[in-house]
């Protein structure tokens, strides 16, 4: 980890937040996704992260098979005309994508619509999707957007053509966020009796060790090391960690030697063994996310992996 200018936007996130106790710990909470993507070295190594082998089949290749499996199913239950429109919501580089896209668009005409708040994922996402020559891809301003937004970019793609959206938040980044606030945004953003949107999560299991596994990696340090790095800390003042609380793994530094951080004239003091929280994602139960369900749509259906350790969730308004 290269030490590198501070930014302002996670010092004065820093700042804002301030610390709580664990114990006689003091515990500084700046896991915010927002944070992760602000320069497009860091879009990169979250990309990077997502190829690491170790990371990739724990998270993406058991829900590709899920995909392979049941996507053909979904699509039946999605489809109600000959054109549709896919929304991919922190869509990464794309390739999560590619499996709706190429079932879809043996039955009907597709138009891709990729959202993130980090234009390089975006950037990246519209080439590797047009390369597949299956439809239209959207390149508009609302592509770099969050979940606020999403009203806006649903209601401007669809049209007397493409009247349906399909929105898709695959990957597991939905765990990344409080899911009621994310939900409820994203149900706002549906047209009743017409939309669906289909999500891919891990569930919370006995084994918080087997929570913890694709998070507790050496590619995981590089990624969100670029955080602290920007706060002005070095390689050898901090030390990567993963545990699982609160119903959800937290990936932390430990400030390993005490150090004070200065940036336009604010100060702000850490004491060894301080810990920072830059990362968290939440696990909830099969019956958790059926009570969810019920809160936000009319009909929703479970796909589970033999473990039942994955879903995929069909949801419709």
């Amino acid at each position: 980890m290269v030490e590198e200018k501070i930014n302002d936007l996670i010092f004065k996130e820093l700042i804002k937040r301030g610390y709580s106790l664990r114990g006689n710990t003091r515990v500084w909470n700046i896991a915010d996704s927002k944070l992760w993507y602000l320069t497009p070295k860091q879009a990169q190594a979250y990309l990077d992260l997502e190829k690491a082998k170790n990371y990739s089949e724990l998270m993406f290749k058991a829900e590709l098979k899920m995909l392979e499996s049941h996507m053909p199913e979904i699509s039946n239950k999605v489809l109600h005309g000959d054109a549709i429109n896919i929304i991919d919501i922190g869509c990464g580089d794309g390739k999560k994508a590619r499996m709706p896209i190429d079932v879809l668009h043996k039955k009907a005409k597709i138009r891709y619509c990729p959202i993130d708040i980090s234009s390089h994922m975006i950037t990246v996402a519209l080439k590797e999707v047009r390369k597949l020559e299956k439809g239209e891809v959207v390149d508009f301003r609302w592509n770099i957007s969050d979940f606020d937004n999403l009203e806006n970019v649903a209601s401007l793609i669809r049209d007397s053509e493409y009247r349906q959206n399909f929105f898709i938040f695959l990957g597991d980044t939905i765990s990344n966020f409080e899911i009621h606030e994310v939900l409820y945004e994203i149900v706002e953003a549906m047209e009743e009796d017409q939309d669906y949107l289909l999500i891919g999560l891990s569930t919370a299991s006995k084994d918080p060790e087997e929570l913890m596994k694709p998070y507790d990696l050496e590619s995981n340090d590089k990624f969100f090391g670029l955080i602290l790095s920007q706060l002005g800390f070095k390689e050898n003042e901090i030390e990567f960690g993963v545990k699982f609380e609160n119903s959800r793994v937290e990936a932390f530094y430990t400030i390993k030697k005490s150090k004070v951080l200065e940036f336009s004239g604010r100060k702000v003091n850490f004491y060894e063994g301080d810990q920072i929280i830059v990362g968290v994602s939440h696990r909830h139960t099969k019956e958790d996310l059926e009570r969810i369900m019920k809160i936000y749509f009319e009909e929703y259906k479970f796909y589970f992996d033999e473990q039942q350790s994955r879903a995929l969730i069909l949801c419709k308004k």
